[in-house]
């Protein structure tokens, strides 16, 4: 069967199951939707006295979404944005959307997107521009600051910054110029390299990662060295490393991995959260690690760091830290603030003295998870007790999309934008690896942001 063959029948598949499944999504949202409506006859949204109008990009997305809301409840007025091809955003349905609008894709339109950014932030009054998108954008978001820093404040790093942070060997020189720990790292820009290092003197296991991202293989943890010099050989010689497309060898760092997400202004961490992280993250709680913290407290002091930055850490079984990479952009791990009432002071306002806590998840705040990723892992379950745990994660935690008085984007995002999507793809019949819900799109094998 031919790539494309089997890629028109496997969205067919999809297609066929998410129209399955939207009744029961309907009887959900339906008590929700008509308690709201009578609701609203009854009652005025309120505006903070001092309210400030907000742009946030990555519409597409959960952790955009879960921002809105919480900046709306503050009593603050939310504008989305996303690029031309995500017109179909789910969560521009969300209440707490005053209005939404598209953009050209900068790769494609640099010029395009400036323009209308700018046009939109002069015709909303934009006091506060928070950029929410995914990897692809984040680099323009930040190119775009000092146009837009003329008429509002850009909650975004410097562009060298930016650079610096994203680049996974450059991170983790500047953490060590700082003293902090980090795992051995060494970068690569021909295969011959990795062929030719001493991995028997060295000692260490490590794994490669493109310093670009890259969909496709940034889940691949193959170990080096291999068995042999051959298998070796031919392993890296299939990956794309050049000079003008680096990878970072890393040292394997055994121990449990965490994610967190961090807003800082003016190097203080003004908001915090870390999660256990996995191999593909969708599921967030919560856990207090110290270490972690302070790692992190003296990185963006340093750096003396205004804006969200995420990180990637191992601790080992003897408590230290390693970061793995850094992130500079929000994570969808915020959604373990969905019950929080002091998210929008910590993104807006400076520290109010020097030794003022960073606002965290609350005690008894639930774990998010995302519904429809949960049904796929139905499929997985093999045994009494996996079937137990799936239950009790459901039970105890909460979807990070569906809010009660909030309903329509949980219909929208699965039955709207990614329905949209796949019938975009089977036009086109490319290929696709999967459906990412919390993040608003099909991962394909040559994606377009």
């Amino acid at each position: 069967m031919s790539t494309r063959v089997y890629s028109a029948f496997k969205t067919l598949g999809t297609l066929t199951l998410l129209l399955l499944i939207a009744p029961f999504n309907l009887i959900k949202i339906l008590p929700a939707v008509l308690f709201n409506t009578l609701l609203k006859k009854n009652h005025k949204k309120e505006l903070n006295k001092d309210h400030k109008n907000i742009l946030l990009t990555g519409a597409k997305m959960t952790k955009c979404l879960q921002l809105a809301r919480l900046f709306d409840e503050a009593g603050h007025k939310v504008f989305m944005v996303e690029t031309n091809k995500y017109w179909l955003s789910g969560n521009r349905f969300s209440k707490a959307v005053t209005g939404f609008y598209t953009v050209p894709n900068p790769k494609k339109d640099w010029n395009g997107y400036c323009q209308k950014l700018l046009d939109i932030v002069k015709e909303e009054n934009i006091d506060i521009f928070i950029p929410v998108s995914g990897v692809a954008l984040n680099y323009y978001e930040s190119l775009v600051k000092p146009v837009l820093s003329e008429h509002c404040e850009v909650f975004h790093f410097d562009i060298e910054i930016n650079q610096m942070l994203d680049n996974k060997f450059t991170f983790i020189e500047k953490a060590k110029s700082f003293g902090l720990t980090v795992p051995k790292s060494f970068l690569m820009t021909k295969p011959e390299q990795i062929i030719n290092f001493d991995f028997a003197t060295d000692g260490s296991q490590y794994i490669l990662k493109s310093i670009p991202y890259d969909s496709v293989r940034r889940l691949n943890m193959t170990k080096l060295p291999m068995n042999s010099t051959q298998e070796l050989k031919q392993f890296v010689k299939s990956l794309p490393i050049t000079e003008e497309n680096p990878w970072i060898m890393q040292e394997f760092v055994k121990g449990k991995e965490y994610c967190t997400h961090s807003t800082v202004r003016q190097g203080k961490i003004r908001l915090h959260c870390c999660c256990e992280s996995s191999e593909f993250q969708v599921n967030y709680k919560h856990v207090d690690n110290p270490k972690i913290y302070k790692w992190i407290e003296k990185f963006v002091k340093e750096l003396n760091l205004t804006g969200q930055i995420s990180f990637d850490f191992i601790q080992t079984e003897d408590n230290r830290v390693y970061p793995i990479e850094c992130n500079p952009r929000s994570h969808s791990a915020i959604t373990t603030f969905h019950d929080h009432t002091k998210v929008a002071d910590a993104y807006l306002n400076d520290s109010k003295y020097d030794n003022e806590d960073p606002v965290i998840p609350l005690p008894n705040s639930k774990p998010t998870y995302c519904t429809y990723h949960e049904l796929w892992r139905l499929t997985e379950i093999r045994s009494w007790g996996q079937l137990k745990a799936w239950v009790r994660k459901i039970s105890e935690g909460t979807d990070s999309i569906f809010q009660f008085n909030d309903p329509l984007p949980f219909l929208m995002v699965h039955h709207w934008q990614i329905p949209l999507l796949l019938l975009d793809n089977l036009k086109k019949l490319k290929g696709w690896v999967m459906i990412d819900f919390n993040i608003g799109k099909l991962v394909e094998l040559d994606e377009e942001s």
